[in-house]
């Protein structure tokens, strides 16, 4: 079997692009992954790829590991960021056309399933339909009425915790969030007491919505400093949060976070390898680990999971993508021992569940692990094709 073409697919995701890459075989095996970019440079990554590409084709797409270490090689002076991105995304396709050779899903490979459903957590609640309703089709959030009975929704449908990012209710409800996109509060990134309220009360209406059994979470991003961090997680102890989420490059202020208040602390979603991992699990600077699976491979993602094994602590998959993903990670989940929590978005686009030929089967706030050859579903692509990114 040899590798006969490499391709990067966009689909429009509303606030985001969705980035597929697919490597068909001269066998006709057609491997998918995902490599979605969101807040860096989508035609950066197809760029990499258009780069690499010369050096897979014609080579026999199984042995992975070996793959993964050339391409490695080859860009060894520019690790990280969307070199990465790429690279995870060739390994996770790669993975896919090795399982569907053998007939079996792709975490047979790694062991076999440890489960065979897992929790999941709704992501971006409240935060999709404060910045693009109109794209969902539901009501806009102007008050927190709105989100009290968004939270309601929530415990309604099954699912056992949400995730939520600052949102400002109004006529014309924002998300806060100058560490991705500037502007106000950019770049000094300070907290203030207004800031603090408005979380204050976002968390109180999800609560009175939620009642005490589903879990919150509060993502915050790059958006602040150590000394802003602290602040706002001192002030959501009362709310015995499932965690408070926190990008940070440097392990130090992290720790520091995480000892000064009481708030369960998770990080980890913008770090790729266990080069990266390695002094925040050190340190025990986290309380849990988002990994993202699609950014960092399969199986770079499995010796970053088993590395915080040995440090005692448990992770999440960071997924914020398609179905293809969520696929993904679900089987990911299936084969660690220290899981806590699937993200999943469920607002999104009209056209999610069309571009794939299977959809998550979600019921009481788990996911059945899927059980197909390779990831368990194939993309449909004259529908991604239909819905281009032109942003």
């Amino acid at each position: 079997m040899k590798i006969k073409d490499v391709e990067l697919l966009q689909c429009d995701a509303g606030w985001r692009p969705w980035l597929f890459i697919k490597i068909t075989t001269d066998e006709g095996i057609v491997g998918y992954s995902e490599c979605t970019d969101s807040h860096g440079s989508p035609l950066g990554i197809k760029g990499v790829i258009e780069n690499l590409k010369k050096h897979l084709i014609g080579k026999d797409p199984r042995p992975v590991e070996k793959i993964y270490w050339d391409l490695y090689s080859i860009t060894r002076q520019s690790p990280g960021s969307i070199i990465q991105k790429a690279i995870g995304g060739i390994e996770n396709a790669l993975l896919d056309i090795k399982a569907k050779a053998l007939g079996v899903p792709v975490y047979e490979l790694f062991g076999g399933p440890i489960r065979d459903k897992v929790q999941v957590y709704w992501s971006h609640c409240g935060t999709t339909r404060a910045r693009a309703w109109q794209m969902v089709g539901k009501d806009p959030l102007k008050t927190l009425g709105d989100i009290e009975k968004l939270g309601n929704e929530v415990k309604t449908r099954g699912f056992t915790a949400l995730k939520t990012n600052i949102i400002f209710t109004g006529e014309n409800p924002t998300v806060y969030m100058p560490g991705f996109k500037g502007g106000l509060g950019s770049p000094e990134l300070n907290v203030n007491n207004k800031i603090i309220d408005t979380i204050n009360s976002q968390i109180s209406a999800f609560r009175r919505g939620t009642g005490d059994d589903v879990g919150i979470i509060l993502d915050l991003n790059f958006n602040f400093k150590t000394e802003g961090y602290i602040k706002i997680a001192q002030a959501l102890e009362k709310y015995n949060l499932f965690w408070v989420e926190i990008d940070s490059y440097d392990p130090n202020a992290l720790l520091k976070i995480k000892q000064s208040a009481r708030t369960s602390i998770c990080s980890g979603e913008n770090l790729y390898t266990t080069r990266d991992y390695r002094p925040y699990l050190e340190k025990h600077a986290m309380d849990v680990c988002s990994i993202d699976i699609i950014w960092n491979g399969f199986i770079q993602s499995k010796k970053i999971s088993d590395m915080a094994e040995l440090y005692e602590i448990n992770v999440t998959p960071h997924n914020y993508y398609s179905h293809l993903s969520t696929f993904i990670s679900a089987q990911f989940c299936a084969a660690i021992p220290n899981l806590k929590i699937l993200e999943v978005d469920i607002d999104d686009v009209p056209w999610k569940d069309e571009i794939v030929t299977e959809v998550p089967e979600i019921r009481d706030g788990y996911m059945t692990v899927p059980q197909r050859p390779g990831w368990g579903l194939e993309l449909n692509e004259e529908v991604i094709r239909a819905h281009p990114w032109e942003k």
